[in-house]
């Protein structure tokens, strides 16, 4: 199945192919976010926040196809 991601700001380095840090991401069947983080090699703790299709989600969260996901980057002093 197919997930979009949108990774933003800093993020964006985790998506080197992608200038716009979105990339649709062919995953397995009963992914969830938290397997997603690791599938793109993202630190738990750069992430702040996460959407899947506009809505806030925690990492437990089951995706299906064609779910569009959004992390957000920690905020750093």
């Amino acid at each position: 199945m197919v997930i979009d991601v949108r990774l933003h700001e800093e993020l964006g380095r985790y998506a080197p192919s992608s200038n716009t840090g979105v990339l649709a991401v062919d995953v397995p069947e009963d992914i969830t976010v938290q397997d997603l983080l690791e599938e793109l090699e993202i630190e738990q703790t750069e992430i702040y926040m996460i959407k899947v299709n506009g809505i806030k989600s925690k990492k437990d969260y089951q995706l299906t196809d064609g779910d569009h996901v959004e992390f957000y980057p920690a905020m750093t002093a």
